[in-house]
């Protein structure tokens, strides 16, 4: 996958740079973390463009449904999130990922665990069950402020044992800082109540 020039070269005239090594399947989730600032979806933006990889994020479907505007968030790889799906949002996207897996077709998609850029006490469950049962692997990825930089750190495979989980992933995420120190959510699963919400 060929990455853009343009984007390459404002990335590096902002001081940062991005350490991708390659996918492991034509289909996975990557956690992107932390997400403290508007300013990591630009951030992420260009990184995904300079990568050259066509990475998707969820998007609520009502943004796609504004005229051009709508247009221009499918074309940067917004992906609709079906809320009122009789399977669920994650359930659906499931189906969406084993579409992509008979096909042969590539689909990547990157979330943030969080789920908002304010500070939480922990992290949704998305991302884990929607890892979990499409059977995919899991990408994390730093985005760094620190460092200045996107580095994907490595895969994983999900156990189902949330705890262990959690574990490793804390353990590959130790050191990096958000662009807000202060409203970085701990790295471990919100309760149940607040998942919902």
């Amino acid at each position: 996958m060929k990455g853009h020039i343009w984007a390459a070269w404002l990335l590096k005239l902002i001081g940062w740079r991005v350490d991708f090594q390659g996918l492991p399947t034509l289909q996975g989730v990557a956690i992107v973390y932390p997400h403290t600032s508007n300013w990591d979806f630009c951030t992420a933006m260009l990184c995904k463009w300079t990568m050259g990889l066509p990475l998707f994020f969820w998007c609520k479907d009502s943004l796609l449904k504004i005229p051009v505007f709508g247009s221009w968030v499918r074309w940067i790889g917004g992906v609709p999130i079906d809320r009122f799906s009789s399977s669920g949002v994650v359930g659906a996207m499931v189906e969406v990922f084993a579409e992509h897996q008979r096909a042969e077709k590539f689909f990547w998609l990157g979330l943030s665990p969080e789920g908002t850029r304010k500070r939480t006490e922990g992290w949704r469950s998305g991302f884990y069950q929607l890892a979990m049962g499409a059977n995919l692997p899991l990408a994390v990825v730093h985005l760094d402020y620190a460092k200045k930089q996107m580095k994907f750190e490595g895969f994983l495979k999900l156990s189902g044992d949330v705890e262990l989980d959690y574990a490793r992933i804390r353990k590959m995420y130790e050191g990096v800082e958000g662009f807000h120190k202060d409203k970085v959510a701990p790295i471990r699963p919100l309760p149940a109540r607040e998942n919902s919400q």
